[in-house]
C-alpha cells in the first residue's frame, strides 16, 4: 500500500501549537500514523461531510480529510474533545 502524504492547515497547525508538550507528542504520533492507515481501527467518520474523519489520541481529536485520488491526508482541526466540534 502507497504512503499518504500529510499536510497541516493553518489553523490545525496553530492548535497543534498550543497543546501541551507531552499531548503533542501523542497527537503528532497518531497524525503520522495516518501516512500508512488513513483508516485506522477506532477513527469515525462524521456526520455531513463526504470524506471527513476523526480519530482519537488521547482526550484530543484530529479532524481529518482523505483525498484517495492524490494518496493525500489534509489535518483541519486538532482539540481537546470537548472544542474541536465547534
Amino acid at each position: 500500500m502507497a504512503s499518504y502524504s500529510i499536510e497541516f492547515t493553518a489553523t490545525a497547525e496553530k492548535q497543534i501549537r498550543r497543546i501541551a508538550a507531552g499531548d503533542r507528542v501523542r497527537v503528532l504520533r497518531a497524525i503520522q500514523q495516518l501516512s500508512h492507515d488513513p483508516r485506522p481501527r477506532g477513527c469515525r467518520k462524521l456526520q455531513g461531510y463526504d470524506d471527513v474523519f476523526r480519530v482519537r489520541a488521547g482526550t484530543f481529536r484530529v479532524i481529518y480529510s482523505i483525498e484517495a485520488r492524490r494518496l493525500l491526508i489534509i489535518i483541519l482541526k486538532v482539540g481537546h474533545r470537548k472544542d474541536v466540534y465547534r
